[in-house]
């Protein structure tokens, strides 16, 4: 679901308040021509006890981690970013909203090496619904297998959200959506399920959960990590190993997690039926759950929130 990026508002910019319209980088910056930034999403929710942010510490962690493997100073501490979120959230004057910071190498010079740019950092927030559509939740998405295969470790630090690792993922979206698929399911190098463009994936065989391992080219996401503790505590056994596309296709369910996608189920892939068709009985239990940890509702897992407006 495409939703068109407002054009008001405060960005955090380098540790001051810029308008959203003068938000601005210049053309010879280092991250637009090699893509040498790393990212995070992060997601705001307004429930009856405040606006709480969704598992912050851990995104800004991995973001952190991020960098470093591609060798990137954040100038700033981890709880300044935070921090520097949170007031992000509050002078935009928001309840609940989408989070995007971002650390990219600047304008100083063009060549591969960033050795010398300095490294720029920014934070927007903005009003941002379900990322595959209100309907997908329920009755769930289309989905194709990918001729275009998942970055390989060998070639990329594939446990970093960076900006050029998407590149893989715009093309596996493109292609999807030229065929008249809502999304995307890419395969690792070795012909393994790996994940979604920008999600993790999980599929359901007798009640039991199963997801592909990190070696199989994912990204660990903060979600999907969630949605295995919260099955887990469900009582749910959930296995992480290979994923062939023959057990995706003969699933009883398949769902994809992530921050813009949080639990939307897969109805269908290639043109096969995926169980009922329709959001499946286990699928429900573990988004339901999710909801109910985002929307406060849920005191064990309070952990997991943190304030915006203290």
């Amino acid at each position: 679901m495409v939703e068109r990026l407002p054009d008001e508002g405060k960005i955090w910019y380098n540790g001051t308040f810029v308008d959203w319209k003068d938000a601005k980088v210049h053309v010879l910056s280092h991250g637009l021509h090699y893509g040498s930034g790393v990212f995070e999403g992060i997601r705001c929710y307004a429930t009856e006890k405040g606006s709480f942010i969704f598992r912050l510490k851990e995104h800004v962690d991995r973001m952190y981690h991020s960098a470093r493997l591609y060798k990137m100073d954040i100038p700033y501490s981890e709880e300044d970013l935070k921090e520097a979120i949170k007031e992000t959230i509050r002078i935009n004057g928001l309840d609940a909203c989408y989070i995007r910071p971002i650390a990219f190498y600047g304008y100083h010079h063009l060549g591969v090496n960033p050795t010398g740019c300095p490294v720029d950092v920014a934070i927007a927030v903005w009003r941002w619904g379900t990322y595959l559509g209100e309907e997908a939740l329920e009755s769930g998405i289309r989905c194709t297998f990918s001729s275009w295969r998942r970055i390989d470790p060998k070639t990329l630090p594939v446990t970093a959200k960076a900006v050029g690792h998407y590149l893989n993922s715009l093309l596996a979206v493109l292609d999807a959506k030229e065929k008249g698929f809502d999304e995307a399911i890419m395969l690792d190098s070795d012909g393994y399920v790996a994940e979604g463009p920008g999600e993790n994936i999980f599929a359901v065989k007798n009640a039991t959960l199963y997801t592909p391992e990190a070696e199989s080219s994912i990204l660990p996401g903060i979600t999907r990590a969630s949605v295995i503790e919260l099955a887990r505590e469900s009582g749910y056994e959930v296995v992480e190993k290979p994923l062939t596309k023959e057990e995706l296709l003969t699933a009883d369910e398949v769902f994809f997690t992530g921050t813009a996608a949080e639990v939307s189920p897969i109805r269908e892939i290639d043109g096969v039926r995926i169980g009922k068709g329709k959001r499946g009985e286990v699928t429900s239990v573990i988004q339901r759950k999710f909801f109910d940890v985002v929307n406060a509702r849920d005191e064990r897992y309070m952990r997991w929130l943190e304030p915006v407006y203290e």
